[in-house]
This record gives C-alpha cells, sequence and structure tokens, in this order.
C-alpha cells in the first residue's frame, strides 16, 4: 500500500504532482486551520503530515497519529511543532531551508520604504478623492538613503537585508547577533549591543526565530530606546514583538512607524492597531511570491520522498532523531 499524506491546506501543485505517483494524498482544501479535532481526526491514520505553520502539531496530535513517521513543514520556522514529542517517537520533522531568504529581504525593504514615504497614506488619499493638486508639506516622509539600519538577528535574511541596504541604498548598517563575526559579511556592518542598535538606528528589522529568549524581545523598554524618527519592521514571528506595548508607542507618536508582516495570536491582532496610520499591516505575506511558494512546495515534498528512499532529507531540523535508528 502506497503510505498516506495528509497535507493540511493546499498548497502550490509543484510538490503535490511530485508525490501523487507514490503516495496516498489527502489535501485539505478548505480554506482556513483545521482545528485540533478535525486535524487529528484526519490525521490519525496517516504516515506523514505535511503542514504549514499555523498548524499547531503539539503533543497530543503526534500521540494520536500512531503511524505517523515524518512530519514535513512547509515553512522556513517549525516552532508549531512539538519537537521533543516527535523526536521520542522516531518521528522526522522537517522543514523548507534556503527558499525565502531573498523574497523576504525584498520584502523587507518594501515596507521600510512605504512606510518611511506613507504609500499606503497617500493611496488612501488618492482613491478618497482628496487630492486638489501638490503641495509642498503633504505627506512628508523620511530619507531611507544614507540612513542607518539596525538589524536584529544577522541570518540568512538579515545578510541578505543587509546586502540590499549597503550596497543598494548605502545605507549605515548596525546589527546585534552574538554569533556572527562582521569579518564575515560581503558588506560591511557593525555589531553592536541590542540597546546601542535600537537607539541609533533609523529603520529597525526583526530577523530572529521565535525562541524562548526572543519571546516580546522587543517591548516597551525596547521601543522606548528608539528614537522618535524611527521605524520598526517585524517579518519574522509576531511574538518577538510585544504588539501591545508596539501599539501604545505608535498611538503615542514615540516612535515614527511600524510595518509588521507577523502577528502574536494569527490571525488576530491587537484591537487599535488598525486605525493607526502609522503603521502598515500585511497578512503574514513576505515570502509570497509564486517562485518562492512553488519551491517551498517542492522542498517539502522532497524531503517526504527523500525519507521513505531511505535518505536523510535536507531539511531535517530534530537530527537527534537520526541517533534512534
Amino acid at each position: 500500500m502506497k503510505p498516506k499524506i495528509l497535507v493540511t491546506h493546499l498548497i502550490p501543485d509543484r510538490g503535490l504532482n511530485m508525490l501523487k505517483e507514490k503516495f496516498e494524498l489527502e489535501v485539505n482544501n478548505v480554506q482556513g486551520i483545521l482545528d485540533k479535532e478535525t486535524l487529528i481526526k484526519r490525521a490519525k491514520d496517516k504516515d506523514v503530515i505535511l503542514s504549514l505553520l499555523s498548524d499547531n502539531i503539539d503533543a497530543e496530535v503526534i500521540k494520536s497519529c500512531p503511524n505517523l513517521k515524518i512530519i514535513s513543514n512547509y515553512a522556513v520556522g517549525f516552532n508549531n511543532i512539538d519537537l521533543k514529542t516527535a523526536t521520542s517517537k522516531g518521528i522526522y520533522v522537517t522543514n523548507t531551508p534556503r527558499t525565502l531568504d531573498e523574497t523576504t529581504a525584498d520584502f523587507i525593504f518594501a515596507l521600510i520604504l512605504s512606510v518611511s514615504r506613507r504609500v499606503v497614506e497617500s493611496d488612501k488619499f488618492m482613491r478618497s478623492g482628496k487630492y486638489t493638486g501638490w503641495g509642498p508639506m503633504d505627506f512628508l516622509g523620511y530619507d531611507v538613503y544614507n540612513s542607518t539600519l539596525g538589524i536584529i538577528g544577522m541570518g540568512n535574511i538579515g545578510k541578505a537585508v543587509g546586502r540590499i541596504a549597503y550596497y543598494g541604498f548605502l545605507m549605515k548598517v548596525l546589527y546585534s547577533d552574538k554569533f556572527i563575526d562582521a569579518r564575515q559579511l560581503k558588506f560591511v556592518a557593525e555589531n553592536v549591543k541590542l540597546d546601542e542598535l535600537l537607539a541609533e538606528s533609523d529603520f529597525v528589522t526583526v530577523n530572529v526565530p521565535l525562541k524562548e529568549d526572543t519571546f516580546h524581545l522587543i517591548g516597551k523598554r525596547e521601543l522606548n530606546l528608539m528614537k522618535k524618527t524611527s521605524f520598526l519592521i517585524n517579518t519574522s514571528r509576531g511574538p518577538v514583538v510585544d504588539e501591545q506595548a508596539l501599539y501604545e508607542t505608535l498611538k503615542e507618536k514615540k516612535i515614527a512607524g511600524a510595518a509588521i508582516d507577523v502577528y502574536e495570536k494569527e490571525p488576530s491582532f491587537v484591537k487599535g492597531l488598525e486605525t493607526l496610520d502609522n503603521i502598515i499591516m500585511t497578512p503574514h505575506i513576505a515570502s509570497s511570491t509564486i517562485q518562492t511558494r512553488q519551491l517551498m512546495s517542492y522542498k517539502a515534498a522532497q524531503n517526504i520522498i527523500d525519507y521513505f528512499d531511505g535518505k536523510v532529507p535536507e531539511g531535517l531540523v530534530n537530527k537527534d532523531v537520526l541517533n534512534r535508528k
């Protein structure tokens, strides 16, 4: 019999087409996140779960699936999966590495440019029919060129953002990352303490994974360190930023603005953010290009194929599972 796969949400067809021949696919075509009861019901007899970052694959889900061999996450992150439980049961957990670094960096700069030059505000202004002619004081924003960018987390996405900033906009680049030496970088950047980065940067972009020590990494204290003319950009994970503190900071205009693509309790967000003009809010779309999403689909499928071919999948994240063989 063919191994059974639950695909928790419809994904681009490249990966699905790779799996159709050798596996029995059950694809959830209903829009929205599967609740736990439904997820368990549909996954309990499956050999594979091909999941999204929005699927909470916790210990209860894993223990309810006795045939489960691999969880292939259609994402670079994997904080939605209980790695400890999966590993204890010999279940492989994989992600889709090196698929969205440049795409996300592009989007970060789209947000930087849009929020600093008030693109969304002025678009709404035009659509409302309020424009009556050019004025020298209309929608004054801030220059990106030759300003200072602070990067929190110099991983692959942080490096891509830094290259764009340094070579494309001649920005001074500061970063905070205790694991990355500036000599490793292909552009000029200075590694500084987080407080110094927040105090000196015109734009701060958050690019760290969600872990115990990064939860609310940016809270009220950190936001108060930022300049009144600075902007915060978050495309990493929502809980890295204290969303309530950000709302209060923006409402009181203690910083110039923010652009966020991720939220603490997606798809919900702190009530009131939607009323502010000094924030851009996007629905978790930093990696949303046709090319990138198809590549993620391919890698998620290839991880599954490699597992059943007896190979170590490229995206294996709980490498300790190999010791159980």
